[in-house]
């Protein structure tokens, strides 16, 4: 597996225990082991996100670098499996 692929996919896992973590602390808001874990995988997810724009560009349209020029184009799209 090469370095992009692998990073998308702990994007993707950051995501899921992310989302799954946030519902419950939705019935459970003061559990001490789950706030721990959403900060941690919400860290790694920051600093995974920020390692793949580093080498590959952005992955979201909002992490645009640009304000004269729409350079969400400039980079192939995250899904396109040509370059995985």
């Amino acid at each position: 597996m090469n370095n992009r692929k692998a990073l998308l996919k702990r994007l993707q896992v950051c995501d899921f225990v992310l989302t799954e973590v946030a519902l419950f602390l939705d019935t459970h808001p003061t559990d001490q082991d789950a706030l721990a874990c959403y900060q941690k995988y919400l860290i790694l997810k920051r600093e995974t996100l920020t390692e793949y724009t580093k080498r590959f560009g952005t992955i979201n349209r909002d992490e645009l670098h640009s304000s004269d020029r729409w350079d969400w184009v400039d980079q192939p799209w995250p899904w396109d499996n040509s370059e995985v």
